[in-house]
């Protein structure tokens, strides 16, 4: 919180062309509806969002850049996950 009392919200924002949303800054406000309105006014002034959400920054959890490694380690071990694992069959034209 400021020292005003407002807390921070981080916005996404989802545009016309796009299929999610995506960070598109922070501002303060004293509830949800006016972070809406706020990030309406400050992040879509040339109308390009079709969608807005707003969270407290408070209810945000991060993984940490120092812990990439370990935290990340256990997806390098499954290459079934990879598309190349796959032979595609030759019927298929579009993947």
């Amino acid at each position: 919180m400021t020292s005003d009392g407002w807390p921070l919200w981080e916005v996404f924002v989802r545009s016309r062309r796009g299929l999610s949303h995506t960070h598109a800054g922070s501002l303060h406000a004293p509830d949800a509806e006016m972070a809406l309105r706020n990030a309406r006014d400050l992040y879509t002034r040339r109308s390009e969002g079709v969608s807005i959400w707003v969270v407290p920054s408070t209810e945000i959890t991060a993984s940490s850049p120092d812990e990439k490694d370990p935290f990340f380690e256990p997806a390098a071990d499954k290459p079934y996950r990879h598309p190349t694992f796959y032979e595609i069959p030759e019927g298929v034209k579009h993947l």
